[in-house]
């Protein structure tokens, strides 16, 4: 099934220049209604067109399509990201060469402290998982699954705290600036709780080239742990990864 076209009369209506009564056209829309459904997990039709921008009958149409291809599915009378977005997500990196580059230190990581190890990166205001890799310890649990979290995780701070970052418009605290500066002093941040409930995560930055961290390796701990000594084993495997990345992850 296709997302409509211009051509032909059973053309989707919501295609060209008045797509929705505003200039937008289908594939616009349909990410919209996309950026809405992963907002606001479950919500109806009524919900979905208010928070997209879209009239009510362009919204039903184009998740009916959306249904249609997997990339939503109908739950509990609502709608919610379907397992082909699921699928997509879980290939993408932010660099090409970042999960061959960082599999084999992070395993050893993991084994190393029992710890729950994976990359992620900054996006806007949110860190996306990109991948992990589980620990030994019941302490250290495994996020469940990649949806995003707040960008003042470890693995966003650090990428946060890179020279000339900028984060789009909204608030951030007065105290980022300072943070920021200890942050690339010591070269990790350490998060409590917000990467994953009741847990401690540590992070620190993967480079490629430049001052600017193309991702973060984090690890995740119990509270009972020496976050220093944590701290020191990521940023050394930390090292290692970016030096892979510098070299094409050989």
């Amino acid at each position: 099934m296709r997302l409509g076209t211009a051509d032909g009369p059973d053309a989707d209506r919501t295609a060209g220049p008045s797509a929705d009564g505003a200039g937008r056209g289908v594939l616009e829309g349909a990410f919209a209604l996309l950026a809405a459904v992963e907002r606001l997990e479950g919500a109806g039709l009524t919900r979905l067109a208010g928070e997209s921008g879209l009239p009510k009958t362009t919204a039903h149409r184009l998740l009916e399509q959306l249904a249609a291809l997997g990339a939503v599915e109908r739950h509990a009378g609502g709608y919610r990201i379907g397992w082909r977005m699921c699928r997509l997500g879980q290939d993408w990196q932010p660099h090409p060469e970042l999960r061959t580059a960082a599999a084999g230190p992070a395993r050893r990581l993991a084994a190393l402290t029992g710890a729950a190890v994976g990359t992620a990166v900054l996006r806007g205001h949110r860190t996306l998982l990109v991948d992990w890799f589980p620990g030994e310890e019941e302490s250290s649990p495994v996020p469940a699954d990649l949806s995003a979290r707040p960008w003042y995780t470890a693995a966003g701070k650090v990428c946060a705290a890179a020279p000339g970052h900028r984060f789009p418009p909204g608030p951030v605290p007065a105290a980022w600036a300072r943070e920021a500066r200890e942050i690339r002093a010591r070269g990790f941040a350490v998060d409590r709780g917000v990467l994953t409930a009741g847990a401690h995560c540590v992070a620190a930055p993967l480079h490629c080239s430049g001052d600017t961290p193309v991702a973060a390796l984090f690890a995740v701990v119990g509270p009972g742990h020496r976050l220093d000594r944590v701290a020191d084993v990521v940023r050394r495997t930390g090292g290692c990864v970016s030096a892979r990345l510098g070299r094409g992850g050989d």
